[in-house]
């Protein structure tokens, strides 16, 4: 529950000070007051949860909230942040009450989502009577709410800007990090781009009231504050005072479990935690991404060995929301083209910040998640895919019509032992979970395990069982997973979507059909039976072909139709294709709106 900390007969100046109400006579803010009341909400308190009774609208007078909705499978997700001047909770005001004709409404409105301090705040609570007074003294209020709450529908959806954070922690583990030096390169990168930059350490913000963060939030784009976990009351502020927290950590030393002191922040609370792993030279590596995740409870990795360079300037892009992920989708021997894709965006210094897709996307962004450059990616995919057929050692079918060992050695010679988070990117892979009928995001682990799991078509490769889930092709429920791109990221998105209609299946191989030895004996092993495109052809018909389109800034389509999608020789074809696409989509393109490396 809120604490309550002030009169009523306090409740008009704060009204009167929330820009959302500056245009309402001070007459009608008197009246409205008499509805309304103060309170200190604590950081990590909740001011409501999804379900209860909503009869009321709040505006923050300081500090944020986080905005949750429960989402399928039980988790909470991260909507966005409302700050100091916005409403808060103004669902509850058309759900109930009275209509534009004055008759009442039943009063059972529920909140859709729940609210949380991210740090010390006050709010006006005002209820729905006094909101009403609000509108008939100006009536033009009515038309803003109703534009905020469309925006904030489709930014739930689309997670724009609005989501971002603006306050970061950065926090040293080890008095050996040079904390202070690599908030410097920090603050160099982003004044590059013309981001108004605020480096806070502890002789400048140790003793300072939560009103000071605040004014620091409204004038600056981006705040950092500068701690280590040694300074132990000004971590804790500096903690409890950011959106996020970004936790530098060295790879050639442990961590303790649990990392931070409890109720640290509501940051940390809620694991909006990155690591951000340092790498020393000459030095062994004593931890894994996984330990420092596990202790700190974060959600991403970001490598950060050098401390100016590339890997600072992919942190200050990530930090200003001006990342850029590159989101690839699944479709067999098309996903070729993606390869000529990579190579368009590179020739423009395009930078890559994140990597993922479905099935062979998932394998393309594999490739540049790693780090491996067009050669290398070229050669790679050559000898895996196309100079020799990975998918010919049929059988006769009990759960696929292959073995799939080829496959797994393929992957196993070219991926190895690579963990997801030990490279250079963030990167995902989805694959289909047929035990919960869900699409599975790998984003931690064996990065050859996720790989198989995400191009296992059903019938056609063996699944992948993971903790006891039958996992098959991500191409069976997303092909174009620009959707969970905008979830790992908040800046902007470039999809190559191979996705088409099929040119269908040569109807004269299925009639009259020989046996399966009748078969063998006349094409031989290597040539797949039609069962193969009639698997392929049903895993995938029930594409919507242009689903999570909408996602992304950049849409890229190579012209691929001609190609089918077990033509694992076609690849010249299709880089090429891929290639003039993205060369084409690039073009229409104004070139301030071309994010590019430093």
């Amino acid at each position: 529950m809120p604490i309550f900390s002030g009169p009523r007969a306090d409740i008009v100046p704060p009204l009167s000070s929330v820009s959302f109400l500056e245009d309402v006579p001070q007459k009608a803010l008197k009246a409205a007051g008499r509805e309304a009341r103060w309170y200190s909400v604590p950081a990590g308190w909740p001011l409501f949860e999804a379900g209860e009774q909503a009869s009321s609208i709040f505006f923050v007078l300081s500090g944020s909230f986080g905005a949750f909705r429960s989402m399928p499978d039980g988790r909470d997700e991260f909507v966005g942040h409302i700050r100091a001047g916005e409403p808060l909770g103004e669902m509850a005001l058309f759900q109930g009450g009275v209509d534009l004709d004055g008759d009442s409404i039943p009063d059972d409105a529920q909140h859709s989502s729940s609210a949380y301090a991210l740090k010390d705040s006050q709010v006006l609570e005002l209820s729905r009577a006094g909101f009403d007074r609000l509108v008939k003294a100006e009536p033009e209020l009515l038309t803003t709410m109703i534009r905020l709450i469309l925006s904030r529908l489709r930014d739930s959806q689309e997670l724009t800007r609005r989501s971002d954070p603006k306050v970061f922690a950065l926090v040293s583990t080890s008095p050996s990090i040079d904390i202070q030096q690599r908030a410097e390169a920090l603050h160099q990168s982003l004044s590059r781009t013309g981001i108004q930059v605020r480096l806070v350490d502890a002789k400048d913000g140790e003793a300072k009231p939560a009103e000071y963060f605040d004014m620091l939030e409204s004038q600056n784009d981006i705040v950092i504050l500068v701690c280590s976990l040694a300074e132990s009351g000004w971590s804790r502020l500096a903690m409890r005072q950011a959106d996020r927290i970004w936790l530098v950590a060295r790879a050639d030393a442990r961590p303790s479990n649990p990392l931070f002191p409890p109720d640290t922040s509501p940051a940390q609370a809620l694991k909006l935690v990155d690591v951000l792993l340092v790498k020393r030279p000459g030095y062994r590596e004593a931890s894994q991404p996984e330990d420092w995740l596990n202790a700190s409870g974060g959600s991403r990795v970001f490598h950060w060995n050098t401390i100016a360079g590339p890997e600072c300037d992919r942190l200050a892009r990530v930090m200003s929301g001006q990342s850029v992920g590159l989101v690839l989708s699944g479709g067999g021997a098309r996903a070729y083209a993606h390869i000529g894709v990579i190579r368009a965006l590179r020739e423009k210094g395009i930078p890559i910040d994140f990597t993922g897709g479905a099935s062979m996307g998932a394998v393309i962004a594999a490739c540049v998640a790693i780090g491996w450059d067009d050669d290398e990616i070229d050669r790679r995919i050559r000898q895996a895919f196309v100079e020799t057929n990975p998918l010919n050692d049929w059988t006769l079918p009990v759960v696929s019509m292959l073995r799939g060992r080829r496959v797994d050695r393929r992957l196993a010679q070219h991926f190895g032992d690579i963990q997801i988070n030990n490279m250079d990117l963030p990167f995902f892979a989805v694959s289909t979970n047929l035990n919960t009928g869900t699409s599975q995001v790998h984003r931690r682990g064996l990065l050859s395990k996720a790989l198989r799991a995400s191009i296992s078509l059903p019938g056609i490769l063996p699944p992948v069982v993971e903790n006891g889930d039958v996992l098959v092709d991500g191409a069976v429920l997303n092909n174009f997973p620009a959707d969970i791109m905008r979830d790992v990221q908040r800046g902007f998105i470039i999809g190559s979507d191979v996705t088409r209609a099929s040119q269908g299946l040569r109807s004269e191989d299925f009639i009259n059909p020989p046996g399966f030895l009748g078969w063998v004996l006349r094409h031989g092993f290597s040539s797949p039976p039609p069962i193969a495109g009639l698997l392929m052809r049903s895993g995938t018909i029930s594409l919507n072909p242009r689903a999570g389109r909408e996602l992304v800034d950049v849409l890229v389509l190579p012209e691929t139709q001609e190609v089918e999608l077990r033509d694992w020789k076609s690849y010249d074809t299709c880089v090429t294709a891929g290639y003039d696409a993205a060369q084409r989509a690039l073009t229409h393109l104004q070139p301030e709106s071309l994010p590019t490396g430093h």
